[in-house]
């Protein structure tokens, strides 16, 4: 499979970003994540497919720009649409579905076809967790970053608590990606970006 380039990645950020703005807030979200993931490979020394993890943090979130409208604001009432809009993306530009993968199964701790029933989810009924442990790391990087406004780290238990609206099922299975992974250290990755971190 031909991985995407860093810069190959960005073009196509760029390609589909709406606004500068927009580009901005994800790109950079993207770009935190990686740096993330990448901490979490190295302090556990995982067998992965680093350049894999690498390109699937940065595309993650592609499909974050569709749901942008016309004045710029974000569509937060679909928002866990992105994954299958990011999906769907990448699969018209001839990406492999290895990659495609990334952005519509990294959504919380893992989106079930019964979370998609039972909550009246707009996606597709289906299963939308990690299959492979790149997928896996993705996922648990990207929950310790938030494109909030203004954007914000989270520590484990902050995200524990936000995660718990969904039930102690969700809380559990984050907290034994915790035990497995570890927590990598925000503060100093939010130093280098000027964002607050949240405990």
């Amino acid at each position: 499979m031909q991985i995407p380039t860093d810069e190959e990645i960005r073009s196509l950020h760029l390609e589909h970003a709406p606004t500068r703005e927009a580009f901005d807030l994800v790109y950079t979200h993207c770009r935190i994540v990686c740096d993330l993931a990448e901490r979490v490979v190295r302090a556990n020394d995982l067998p992965v497919d680093a350049d894999l993890v690498r390109a699937g943090c940065l595309l993650h979130d592609i499909g974050v720009y569709r749901l942008f409208d016309g004045s710029g604001g974000l569509d937060h009432a679909r928002y866990v649409r992105h994954g299958v809009l990011g999906h769907g993306l990448l699969a018209g530009e001839g990406y492999p579905e290895a990659l495609c993968r990334f952005c519509s199964h990294h959504t919380g701790v893992g989106i079930t076809r019964d979370d998609v029933h039972l909550q009246g989810l707009p996606i597709p009924v289906d299963d939308y967790l990690p299959a492979t442990p790149e997928e896996e790391v993705v996922m648990y990087a990207d929950k310790f970053h938030s494109k909030a406004d203004p954007p914000v780290f989270l520590t484990a238990g902050a995200y524990t608590r936000k995660v718990g609206r969904f039930g102690p099922d969700k809380a559990a299975l984050f907290t034994a990606m915790v035990d497995r992974f570890g927590e990598p250290d925000v503060t100093e990755v939010a130093r280098g970006y000027g964002h607050t971190v949240l405990d």
